[in-house]
């Protein structure tokens, strides 16, 4: 596979495109002012090179394995550009990890990602499985219950990835587009298909690298409707 510098729509996005910070961290449960919640989503950036491995990054953990983690999910990246964007939302300075996210790029468009695009990051091949969809747990992270709707209003998820091939992955990394496949399904039209407009859930068929729960949901029941907790 030949690789290509990061683009979308033939425009360069602010030159080679990098790992800004590899984040990880382990759940951790916090009283709420109904119920205890156990949840991974403070993720916090380390030194060094870190290994990937089956279902996640070394030192990384998840409390909801139903919902999070397992080898379809395994890293999550999100753009510095979309921090940037909630840090204009929430009036205060984002640090990386601050969605949760394992990956925190610059200059490639996550959102924009298709479906089954590979990419080289380090010494590990990653292919992209889904977009994420937001649960009450953000809104707890960030102290604002209605953040999960607004997320989903922003069109900004990121992506989740699974590990083709393991290495390791450290801030500085280039990461770079080594295949895509032949179809336009992004990111974030898979999201708008779930969350916000059931018309477009037909082209997501194309996709033949999608997680096995999606696919499951296409087979069987994709009117379902989306609750929000």
């Amino acid at each position: 596979m030949t690789a290509e510098p990061a683009t979308r729509n033939g425009a360069l996005l602010h030159g080679p495109a990098r790992v800004v910070s590899v984040n990880v961290g382990m759940p951790r449960t916090l009283e709420t002012t109904t119920r205890p919640v156990t949840t991974a989503i403070w993720k916090s950036p380390v030194t060094g090179r870190v290994r990937t491995r089956g279902v996640n990054l070394e030192g990384d953990g998840q409390a909801d394995r139903r919902n999070h983690g397992g080898p379809h999910k395994a890293i999550y990246a999100y753009a510095r550009e979309d921090l940037d964007h909630w840090e204009r939302h929430l009036g205060r300075p984002l640090g990386p990890g601050a969605m949760g996210e394992n990956l925190t790029t610059l200059g490639i468009d996550v959102n924009g990602a298709l479906i089954g695009e590979r990419w080289a990051v380090g010494s590990t091949i990653l292919e992209v499985s889904e977009p994420r969809s937001p649960c009450y747990r953000l809104g707890l992270r960030h102290g604002d219950r209605t953040l999960p709707r607004v997320f989903v209003e922003a069109q900004r998820p990121g992506a989740y990835l699974r590990i083709l091939e393991q290495g390791t992955i450290g801030a500085g990394d280039e990461i770079a587009v080594v295949s895509r496949p032949d179809h336009s399904v992004s990111v974030q039209l898979a999201f708008r298909a779930w969350l916000i407009d059931r018309s477009l859930v037909p082209q997501l068929r194309q996709a033949s690298a999608l997680s096995p729960a999606w696919k499951t949901w296409l087979s069987d029941d994709p009117n379902r409707p989306v609750v929000f907790e």
